[in-house]
């Protein structure tokens, strides 16, 4: 694993205001992720762990503190250039896969191409690449609706690295699977990791997912713990 550092954390706080008081979510967190490193990041619910994954996916701004994506401050960016850094350098991976169903398998995984201005030939072409990658090259045709759960999961894998990000975020990815499906899923993303050396965060409730990362921290109560 690379020592560089791909994102920086510094104090970031996140608050939200409720109905009658305001909640801090987040406490100064610091943190230091490695360029190629896989993390994990555990927590039971209302910890923080899909709010902090929205952080560093341009999703959401930090109340306090500072959040540098290749030494980028990203509270300095608008909100064009936010979309375009998420298009380009950041894949996202769901617990649900929030795939078309009106489309095929190929032209979903095509969807950040066509976005990014890409014309259909190369869009379709590496749509076709990243099928391959998560072993559904014979799924491309099909509609999405006709996928497993597990396919269909695969399928969104393959979009988020479609334009090979730097980045790869992933919320509960083996959450609506079963534990086969989940152990399965979890391998790819430690196969796509070491091929592509692309940073992965993960947040999970998922141990045995957890333990396929090369580091585990976790949230509890707003603030950050090594596992």
């Amino acid at each position: 694993m690379s020592k560089e550092t791909i994102y920086r954390l510094v104090a970031v706080d996140k608050e939200f205001q409720g109905p009658s008081e305001t909640v801090r979510v987040l406490r100064n967190v610091d943190l230091a992720i490695g360029r190629g490193e896989s993390l994990a990041v555990l927590g039971s619910s209302g910890s923080g762990k899909t709010t902090l994954l929205h952080l560093l996916g341009t999703l959401d701004t930090a109340t306090s503190g500072k959040i540098f994506l290749n030494d980028v401050d990203l509270s300095t960016l608008g909100g064009r250039q936010r979309a375009r850094l998420r298009n380009r350098e950041i894949g996202f991976v769901f617990q649900f896969h929030h795939l078309l169903p009106e489309f095929t398998t190929l032209e979903n995984v095509a969807m950040p191409a066509f976005i990014a201005g890409m014309g259909r030939g190369e869009g379709v072409r590496l749509a076709r690449e990243a099928l391959e990658m998560v072993g559904l090259t014979h799924r491309q045709d099909h509609k999405v609706t006709t996928l497993s759960g597990g396919e269909r999961q695969r399928a969104a894998i393959a979009r988020a690295i479609l334009l090979r990000p730097k980045v790869l975020l992933a919320d509960e990815p083996t959450g609506n699977l079963d534990e086969e499906n989940g152990s399965k899923i979890g391998e790819l993303l430690v196969s796509l990791n070491n091929e592509l050396g692309m940073t992965f965060v993960v947040v999970t409730h998922n141990p045995t997912l957890a333990g396929m990362m090369h580091r585990r921290m976790e949230l509890r109560s707003g603030e950050l713990y090594a596992h």
